[in-house]
């Protein structure tokens, strides 16, 4: 059986990680690098990431893979790679889980194209079809448990991301949106929407994740809950609401208090798969699994 598979049949809330990109500007990742080429440059820096958040009680770790397409890593003349940046991650990953003293979960993590497609953009189905193809493949040759599409605005992009990866791969897939402006996605998806729109789909689980704060996750996992009783949901999100200090960092204000906070009321609402996303870190997860008795 699938670890994932096999933690949901517990029927206890699935403990995810939680921000990938902040933990790396942490490290020391500069504004305008590729995140995917550390996975190859600086393996063991991405390792202690994944390891901050095992220590934390994640039972799932996202691979940091989110923008390995070839179409991200083409803005920094790397899209040649994608095989090899994406196979490192999950294997980055891997090697953690499998030392891990728990069930840990690899998740595959698949983000969005940065493009638009047609009529809006140049993007088409099969472009972009391929382009998670190939960025699947690399993931699944590193190890990776399941596949984790996230932030995803268009339809269009995670029906093409599906089909990518079952060109090369049976393992399960999860997908999630980020309902961003005003109820939904950027490019006018509903959480309603979302849910009938993958009932005939290959998933295992959907949600929510990103986004302009808990508050605004929580009506959205709400709503798929109302669209759907009976699916496996996710809630990732961010450790509240994002401001720019001096010196033009970005900081959350969601402290691991307002975060425990959140996890248990998306539980409540009945989300199985539970965790942070941007401005979140192993503190924050840590709360979160105190919270749900992790």
């Amino acid at each position: 059986m699938n670890p994932l598979v096999e933690l949901i049949k517990t029927g206890q809330p699935v403990l995810l990680d939680g921000a990938m990109g902040t933990m790396l500007f942490d490290a020391g990742l500069e504004q305008g690098d590729p995140p995917d080429e550390w996975n190859v440059l600086y393996p063991e820096r991405i390792k202690a990431i994944h390891q901050a958040y095992v220590d934390a009680g994640s039972q799932l770790i996202l691979t940091n893979s989110f923008g390995g397409t070839s179409f991200r890593l083409e803005m920094h003349n790397l899209q040649d790679r994608v095989h090899e940046f994406n196979k490192a991650a999950a294997q980055n990953a891997r090697s953690v889980a499998d030392a891990a003293p728990h069930i840990v979960v690899v998740a595959g993590d698949i983000g969005p194209t940065g493009q638009l497609f047609e009529p809006m953009g140049l993007l088409t189905f099969e472009d972009a079809k391929t382009a998670f193809a190939d960025q699947a493949r690399g993931l699944a040759d590193g190890g990776a448990d399941v596949f984790w599409i996230e932030t995803m605005s268009d339809l269009n992009e995670v029906k093409a991301a599906i089909a990518g990866i079952r060109e090369v791969s049976d393992l399960p897939i999860i997908a999630t949106m980020s309902f961003d402006t005003h109820g939904h996605t950027m490019m006018g998806v509903s959480p309603a929407k979302f849910i009938e729109a993958l009932g005939e789909q290959d998933v295992l689980a959907v949600g929510a994740n990103c986004g302009t704060g808990s508050d605004e996750l929580i009506k959205a996992v709400e709503a798929m809950r109302k669209a759907s009783p009976d699916i496996v949901l996710v809630a990732k999100g961010n450790a509240g609401i994002p401001h720019v200090v001096k010196g033009g960092d970005i900081v959350y204000d969601g402290s691991p208090e307002v975060m425990a906070e959140y996890a248990l009321n998306v539980h409540e609402i009945g989300a199985s798969l539970i965790g942070g996303c941007c401005g979140s870190t192993p503190e924050h997860i840590k709360a979160m699994a105190k919270a749900l008795g992790k």
